[in-house]
């Protein structure tokens, strides 16, 4: 009806009518016609589309002059925002009575309203352009005699309707996939079929099959692609060996975290006779085994890297490849593309070679066994060892002086029992060991990235580099706001000299505000990505950089392998077209940011799961979000977040003050502020909802 309404007004803009009027045009004649077509009127007058002048209606002129294409992203709360395709514009806010049949993500038409009472143009969807995609993930419900399914997802606010006879065999409680929708009206919820049981929801496979679908990663390989797998052999051939430098005599280490199975880097090093020292940082040689245009090939770049969940991944290639024939794993030849350095003991680059090599790892090492070596100076290769991490620590100091910055990023670890159930949660802090290792493949990323760029003739060798902006100047002026109201300095004006982070990064070291500073500061960043234009990286404050370490889980690093071998060996003619690279650049940089939000959304599931059952326990939390409903707030030792609503605020009424991050008392004028410590107590857990409640708690 409100369909029809709009078409209706539209065609006969500029003339007034009355309800009666319109119902004969449109040949309404039912009683129920009657009431749905005054109801919509009326809603139509609310929401700006139309005027009034008595009884007769019109099209409101100013609202429906503009209309916009751009795509709806639902908030949890209901309401919406849709982000135009025309980036001059801003944002424009949907209320949930005006999101019509649009789920969030889909391309949409809005119709603007002439006037709007808050900061953003306000709008309402009119039609929708294409879904994002017809299929979602959630949980089989029943009520009463009717079943629906719930979506996992919060910004998908509808649950969706499914007939008994279209179950397909799923029961309450299974996890699916709903499809095939039909949804005409937003008066009703829309209705689908179950076209998949993925399995009982909480299990392991049910969850990755979850987050999979919601995040549209490939989760099996096709049969073919697996097929082509099983024929490539880790024997090789003396023509295999040809023209690529001997290592297996050397020795070679991994260093890798304690539950890896993809090795994709290994180290050595050597002192020379001149007192220098060579250092070997030594990469699958995925090319090697993977060639343009193979069915493998194809299947990767789809996917574009691999994603890590808690306590299983998503691999880019298959089994055989990623934890076999490509990872370098110990007392076994593996093909590798090596970075050979040599370097002063200050740290200096005397000279270098990029070329293909073969290894023989004689350790896997994990991060804790390296970190014992440096502690207490004895294990295996404890000279090796020692060595690697004195340079490495020169390196990172040089890194820091020459613009980069140091970024503090806990991580968390679970324990999981038999069932897949988180039973211990750990914050882990990187150390020395982690560092290590960093630092040398940021060294070879950087020389790949430069050797490229100073080639002669380099503007006919198309490359991907991996590229980090200059901050958006609005976070930037936010969150030095935010900073000095904690006592802090940092100028906005400077922020493109990376040294004010790196000093503002030693300020807060150790403090418990280091957690949440970071990540603000992470936030206030423009993300990193994938191109073949070089504009430096930000962040590193390295002037050339790409991604050369890790081609067994990122399909960039395999391209970066395949052209610089290609350039090196002389050829005069480019692997990919410079469209081409772009493309795929553009591509990467999409399947990244998947894995990245796929990877924290489970997480999110994990430490919810974990929470379930310590409902009642107090823990110790730093505010890491205030608005205007209440604090969110951050457990310190296992970084869940959550919210303390306003109304369990007890002693006073709490206003929000935007200026000051603040919730603050009207009679006692009591503070809560963005970066304040506080003790909490769990008091809910909505594992659908992805939801923690807590209230403020003494200790």
């Amino acid at each position: 009806m409100k369909k029809k309404i709009i078409s209706f007004f539209k065609k006969n803009a500029g003339t007034a009518f009355k309800s009666k009027e319109i119902a004969k045009r449109l040949k309404l004649v039912s009683e129920e016609e009657l009431v749905s077509l005054k109801h919509f009127l009326y809603q139509l007058y609310e929401e700006n589309f139309l005027t009034r002048n008595g009884k007769r209606y019109k099209l409101n002129q100013n609202a429906s002059s503009g209309k916009v294409a751009g795509e709806l992203q639902i908030s949890p709360g209901g309401f919406g925002f849709v982000v135009p395709k025309d980036k001059k514009l801003g944002d424009i806010f949907i209320a949930s009575r005006n999101l019509s049949t649009a789920f969030s993500g889909d391309t949409v038409e809005v119709a603007l309203f002439a006037k709007s009472k808050g900061k953003n143009v306000e709008g309402q969807i009119v039609d929708i352009i294409s879904r994002k995609r017809n299929n979602f993930v959630g949980t089989l419900r029943r009520s009463h005699v009717s079943y629906f399914v719930k979506p996992d997802e919060p910004e998908i606010h509808r649950d969706i309707y499914v007939d008994k006879e279209n179950l397909k065999g799923a029961k309450e409680g299974d996890k699916v996939i709903v499809g095939n929708l039909i949804w005409d009206t937003s008066l009703l919820n829309p209705e689908g079929e179950i076209i998949e049981l993925i399995g009982k929801s909480g299990t392991k496979d049910a969850e990755i099959s979850s987050i999979a679908h919601e995040f549209n990663l490939p989760l099996k390989f096709s049969p073919k692609t697996l097929e082509e797998a099983e024929r490539i052999s880790e024997n090789f051939s003396q023509e295999d060996l040809k023209n690529r430098i001997d290592f297996r005599n050397q020795s070679v280490f991994t260093i890798d975290p304690v539950d890896a199975k993809d090795f994709d880097d290994a180290l050595s090093i050597e002192i020379l006779e001149n007192d220098n020292y060579r250092i070997g940082i030594h990469i699958a040689d995925v090319s090697h085994y993977v060639s343009i245009g193979s069915l493998l090939d194809k299947e990767a770049l789809e996917r574009g890297n691999s994603v890590y969940l808690v306590g299983g991944v998503i691999p880019m290639l298959p089994e055989k490849l990623s934890n076999n024939i490509c990872s370098l794993v110990p007392n076994k030849d593996r093909m590798t593309y090596s970075v050979i350095v040599e370097i002063t003991k200050r740290g200096k680059v005397e000279n270098y070679q990029i070329k293909k090599t073969i290894i023989n790892s004689k350790r896997r090492f994990t991060y804790d066994e390296v970190q014992e070596i440096i502690e207490n100076g004895k294990g295996d290769f404890e000279k090796e060892v020692l060595l690697l991490n004195e340079i490495a620590q020169i390196l990172r100091k040089k890194r820091f002086r020459d613009g980069g910055i140091e970024f503090s990023t806990p991580e968390i670890r679970f324990d999981l029992d038999e069932n897949n159930k988180p039973v211990a949660i750990y914050r882990k802090d990187a150390k020395e060991s982690n560092m290590l290792v960093e630092e040398f493949m940021l060294l070879a990323n950087k020389i790949c990235a430069a050797h490229i760029s100073t080639l002669k003739n380099q503007s006919g060798k198309p490359f991907v580099y991996r590229i980090h902006d200059y901050p958006d100047a609005e976070k930037i002026i936010e969150f030095s706001k935010f900073v000095k109201s904690l006592g802090f300095s940092f100028d906005p004006d400077l922020s493109k000299n990376t040294k004010q982070f790196h000093s503002l990064m030693l300020q807060i070291k150790g403090r418990e505000e280091e957690a949440l500073i970071n990540e603000l500061a992470i936030r206030s960043m423009a993300k990193a990505v994938y191109s073949t234009k070089n504009i430096g990286h930000y962040g590193l404050g390295f002037k050339y950089y790409t991604h050369f370490t890790s081609p067994i889980r990122r399909y960039s690093d395999l391209i970066v392998h395949r052209n610089l071998f290609n350039y090196l060996e002389g050829s005069k003619k480019s692997i990919y077209s410079p469209l081409k690279l772009e493309e795929i650049s553009n591509h990467l940089s999409a399947t990244e940011r998947s894995a990245v939000e796929a990877e924290r959304l489970y997480i999110k599931i994990k430490q919810i799961e974990y929470l379930e059952s310590h409902i009642g326990e107090s823990f110790h939390a730093v505010i890491s979000g205030v608005t205007h409903f209440g604090l969110f707030v951050k457990i310190l030792d296992i970084l869940a977040e959550g919210l303390i609503r306003v109304r369990d605020l007890e002693g006073d009424f709490y206003v929000y003050d935007e200026k000051k991050y603040s919730l603050i008392g009207r009679r006692t004028k009591k503070q809560y502020r963005l970066g304040d410590k506080v003790w909490v107590k769990l008091v809910r857990v909505d594992q659908e909802k992805s939801e923690l409640d807590f209230i403020i708690t003494e200790q």
